[in-house]
């Protein structure tokens, strides 16, 4: 069992309380928009880290990080990018891969069993069936945008089973 850590959109900030909350994970996941070399540093001195840049990030950020990640975690195969949508408002270049994955299905390579995303500072977790994947954006854990709470996810992993998903309501202070 892997557990996880979720979060985006930290623009900068990491709130000493999302490391309270991930002390327990086994890896963190940051779905872009990280906003500096020194969040992204702190990260990874903390926990594993696996992250992409945002359309925000610069600099050391954006030269060390791809736009896309693709990756396996025990038996689910992630892929994880900022920009992405969700199921039926995906952005369209997205969906050629989607496609593509859907197609290989069976092959246990080839296939998308969870697509994480950030960038619209809004938590969604949706099952697309169109595409068969989980979709998961952890929201905004940082304090730049209009969001009313800064969140975060938890979940872990089981061999292919995405299980114990907790979502983590941070009050803006």
């Amino acid at each position: 069992m892997t557990r996880i850590g979720l979060l985006s959109d930290t623009h900068g900030l990491l709130d000493k309380r999302v490391l309270e909350h991930f002390k327990d994970v086994d890896e963190i996941w940051h779905a872009g928009d990280i906003g500096s070399d020194e969040v992204l540093r702190r990260l990874r001195e903390f926990k594993p880290t696996r992250a992409v840049f945002g359309n925000m990030d610069s600099g050391d950020v954006r030269y060390t990080l791809s736009e896309f990640y693709r990756f396996r975690v025990e038996d689910v195969n992630v892929l994880m990018t900022h920009i992405g949508g969700y199921p039926g408002k995906y952005n369209p270049w997205l969906i050629p891969i989607f496609r593509k994955a859907v197609e290989h299905y069976d092959d246990p390579n080839q296939r998308i069993d969870l697509f994480v995303c950030g960038h619209s500072h809004i938590l969604k977790v949706q099952y697309d069936s169109q595409f068969k994947f989980l979709t998961m954006n952890p929201g905004a854990a940082g304090k730049q945008g209009w969001q009313p709470c800064q969140t975060l996810l938890r979940f872990t992993i089981d061999g292919s089973k995405i299980n114990d998903l907790e979502v983590i309501e941070l009050e803006r202070k």
